[in-house]
């Protein structure tokens, strides 16, 4: 079980190599690989891991086959090889998906242009990938997705990337930075920072951390300290001011059908019959989503929502192209809303912002990571950390550091996993160790969500009859996932367990409104919570989801 009390004494009683303010993907990769070298590391994070953009992407590990277009090669360089990485140290979490690209006579891209396209982004990973594309005739792509409309359809190329779980590959992470040392500080807010010598005017020596739990105010101690927080970087940069805007934060929202309403076999690539831009169709386990937008975004980073104009255009682009499934905004399970933290170019279009990374000295002792992709997440946090080494040098140096091998060291989920990366028998294996607690949907659940771990988790649920109870009669997940977030996973809130930890938030037909009393009172038994905790709890969660769903309210 997480000690909060003990890692606030912890955090207050060294002096860290690296303080890294931000716990999404990049500062947890920055925390993983700095870690791994043998350096001392704290993640402050002011929520949950990966409350901010790391769990509302489009939850896909790609290359960018639309920066082909643009010519960023290098970028799509990075990004297939990274892919290709993840998929080694992670196949739990990345999985191989099937992208059909269907190409009309009114489409912006020629199908000839496509098909070139992709011999140059497999030709950048040797063809070491699933499987070479292959192409399909407008009666073969008929058959193969038979609500996608086949009027003007020319042709379409059928090629492989992942998918992911953000958030769980985000965690996962973290865990893996915690295991080699790292503190990780959630629910710990940066109030501000401080410098040496007696007027407060010499190099940065630490921040003003605020335990957003308990209240209380201390200094943690970092000899040189990282800006990760994405979309709240400028926010950040401020605390200690910095003036002026590095970043421009586009929005993207995505939209979740029952997949019995829009049944897909493969991501579907579409071009927005509006404006051109690409967006996906993607099955998910018993659900299809559908996105992605891009528009500027100026408010508040936790603020973000799906609006009812960003549902319309997701809907009009269904409509264009899935006419028999008839999409209303009636069908639409969840929202989610994420930011895109781009550095600002001077691109007067939205889509037209690099997705590039870019590491700010801003003082000796501060930088800021900001731009980049969830998929090259492993490769910017190596060079934040090798940028950190630099500073540290001029400021004394560090002890003899190690590898970090991020490239082949498994993630938690991934030790134990299998050589050929069969999720049916692994699902098996879980199934076995529940020794009968479990159902063989659940024992799949398990290890499609924490790979190997799901047969601990499973083997820890005999003789457990209450945690072995189903939370609901339409989802795999038992009580028992609630205990390891806690206990394993450091959830310290109820919407951890509901938005990140799971995916009830995303896939259940509710929600989650209808078992989160029962995980509300599960954690609280956990935790120690009194009344007045418990209900500001559910009142919590109940106001992420309204977040999600204040579209429909809309004139």
């Amino acid at each position: 079980m997480y000690d909060r009390s003990a890692a606030n004494q912890r955090l207050q009683s060294t002096e860290y190599d690296l303080v890294i303010i931000g716990g999404g993907i990049t500062g947890c990769g920055v925390g993983r690989d700095a870690a791994r070298r043998g350096l001392k590391v704290a993640v402050i994070e002011a929520r949950d891991v990966a409350f901010g953009t790391s769990s509302r992407s489009s939850k896909l590990i790609h290359g960018g086959l639309r920066y082909l277009e643009q010519a960023e090669i290098g970028l799509v360089w990075e990004a297939v090889n990274e892919r290709r990485i993840l998929r080694k140290i992670a196949p739990h979490l990345v999985n191989e998906q099937g992208f059909l690209f269907p190409i009309y006579k009114t489409s912006p891209i020629k199908l000839w242009f496509l098909k070139a396209g992709l011999w140059v982004y497999e030709a950048l990973v040797l063809f070491r990938v699933h499987k070479i594309h292959s192409n399909f005739s407008a009666k073969k792509v008929a058959d193969l997705e038979p609500l996608l409309a086949t009027e003007g359809l020319i042709g379409s190329p059928l090629y492989w990337d992942c998918t992911t779980d953000d958030a769980r590959l985000t965690l996962e992470t973290a865990l893996d930075a915690r295991s080699n040392g790292a503190e990780m500080g959630t629910y710990r807010k940066v109030k501000g920072f401080v410098r040496e010598g007696a007027s407060g005017e010499g190099e940065i020596a630490g921040v003003k951390v605020q335990d957003a739990l308990t209240g209380e105010e201390f200094l943690v101690k970092g000899r040189c300290i990282v800006n990760a927080t994405g979309p709240w970087s400028d926010r950040t940069r401020a605390l200690f001011g910095l003036q002026g805007k590095k970043l421009r934060p586009t929005k993207g929202i995505h939209v979740v059908v029952d997949a019995k309403r829009l049944p897909v076999r493969y991501a579907v690539v579409l071009h927005h019959p509006d404006d051109g831009r690409l967006l996906f169709a993607v099955p998910w386990g018993g659900r299809t989503y559908i996105g992605t937008t891009d528009t500027d975004y100026e408010g508040d980073p936790a603020d973000v929502a799906a609006t009812r104009q960003d549902v319309d255009y997701l809907l009009r682009s269904c409509a264009r192209f899935f006419p028999k499934a008839q999409l209303g905004r009636e069908d639409i399970i969840a929202t989610w809303a994420g930011l895109r933290p781009l550095v600002s170019t001077g691109a007067e279009k939205e889509s037209d912002v690099s997705r590039e990374h870019e590491i700010f000295e801003e003082h000796e002792g501060l930088l800021t990571i900001a731009g980049g992709k969830i998929t090259t997440y492993r490769r910017m946090s190596a060079e934040v950390v090798d940028r950190c080494l630099e500073i540290l040098a001029k400021r004394g140096g560090t002890a003899t550091l190690h590898p970090p091998n991020t490239h082949t060291s498994p993630l938690p989920g991934a030790v134990g996993w299998s050589a050929n990366d069969d999720h049916e028998s692994m699902a098996e294996k879980a199934f076995e160790a529940a020794q009968g607690a479990i159902e063989m949907d659940t024992a799949q659940h398990l290890v499609n969500q924490y790979g190997a771990c799901g047969v601990e988790l499973a083997a820890g649920l005999v003789g457990k009859a209450a945690a072995s109870v189903r939370l609901s009669a339409d989802r795999p997940e038992v009580l028992g996932v609630v205990d390891w977030a806690v206990r394993r996973e450091f959830a310290q809130t109820l919407s951890d367990v509901m938005v990140r930890r799971t995916q009830f938030f995303f896939k259940d037909a509710d929600q989650g409104l209808g078992f989160v009393q029962q995980v509300a009172g599960r954690m609280g038994e956990l935790l120690g919570w009194d009344a007045v905790r418990l209900a500001s709890e559910l009142a919590d969660y109940r106001a992420e989801v309204g977040l999600s769903r204040a579209w429909s309210a809309e004139e």
